[in-house]
């Protein structure tokens, strides 16, 4: 493991998450070291976990805030999930892309443990087949909340700006067959994330880290590119003018009779997914640019401004239900 990762992993950031994605230099001798930690559950020795007293109050607090989001993102989720399919009359087509992004979120949300004990441990203990599994679940569900996004997005525009021709297409049937492809088209997206994840020993053999083993750098900053491309900034792109657009078309026809009617039952729903995309750019933006700039100035960062991407990125899918 290369020494700005063993740096990362002492400070306690997880680097088997994707936040460890723009990781510029692989494993030396990645596979034999895959091999010997894949199945234990223990490193070669324990990890020191000891630090000043800033250190675990640091430590102490971060778990705290890694709880927080796990217990309000599980909730709140499972609630929308819940109150969507339990009363039909919520079984609309745009309620059912809500759905399909709780239930995003909610998978998310079942890898915060194993980041939350990763970065407690500055170890991980769990194998390499749940090394896999955490980082190619953590990674599907990225990916589909933000397609999930985007399909709510594009629903909006043609709802207001195309309503005849919406009739036939905003159906709960064509709602359930999209959210069908989101889920297609992510798993294609992410799927390197379980082809090169593994497990390997630090230098020191103290640790055991989870991460995603690249054969060289251009293929870690090849994915960081392609991963902030398909999972930010096209979508951001498709997103904003889904959005531009319905204003153009609102101030356009916003003087007809029938229109302004419509436009009263619409706005609010619109206001809400305009609102949620607001958060997920929020979220979302500071954890694309810690992986470019980790790319750009490689171990330089400090820990924190990991920590803080990190949880960030996790805490949008805790405030998409309180929205």
């Amino acid at each position: 493991m290369s020494t700005d990762a063993e740096q990362l992993l002492a400070a306690g950031v997880p680097l088997w998450s994707i936040s460890s994605w723009a990781s510029s230099e692989p494993p030396p001798n990645s596979s034999t070291a895959v091999a010997a930690a894949g199945e234990a559950s223990q490193p070669p020795t324990a990890p020191e976990r000891g630090g000043s007293a800033a250190e675990i109050a640091g430590m102490v607090v971060l778990q705290c805030i890694y709880g927080l989001v796990c217990l309000l993102g599980l909730l709140g989720n499972a609630l929308v999930i819940f109150v969507i399919l339990r009363y039909a009359k919520m079984k609309t087509a745009t309620n059912i892309y809500l759905l399909n992004l709780a239930i995003a979120d909610e998978l998310f949300m079942l890898s915060v443990p194993f980041v939350a004990t990763a970065a407690a441990l500055r170890h991980w203990p769990f194998g390499r087949a749940l090394c896999r599994t955490v980082l190619g679940v953590d990674g599907l569900n990225m990916f589909s909340s933000v397609f999930c996004l985007t399909v709510l997005s594009l629903d909006r525009y043609i709802a207001v700006v195309h309503p005849l021709r919406a009739a036939s297409y905003r159906r709960p049937r064509v709602a359930k067959l999209v959210n069908g492809g989101v889920w297609l088209l992510a798993l294609l997206v992410a799927s390197p994330i379980p082809v090169f994840a593994g497990t390997a020993v630090t230098h020191d053999g103290r640790a055991v880290a989870c991460d995603l083993m690249w054969p060289s750098p251009a293929w870690a900053a090849a994915f960081v590119v392609y991963s902030s491309a398909l999972g930010f900034v096209l979508p951001v792109v498709a997103m904003a003018l889904c959005y531009l657009l319905l204003a153009g078309k609102m101030r356009v026809v916003a003087q007809g009779v029938g229109w302004q009617q419509r436009r009263r039952s619409e706005g609010k729903l619109t206001r809400l997914v305009v609102t949620v995309v607001a958060m997920f750019v929020v979220c979302w933006l500071p954890f694309y640019v810690v992986q470019l700039l980790e790319l750009l100035l490689p171990g330089r960062l400090d820990t924190s401004v990991h920590n803080a991407s990190l949880l960030l990125s996790y805490s949008n899918s805790c405030a998409n239900p309180i929205l």
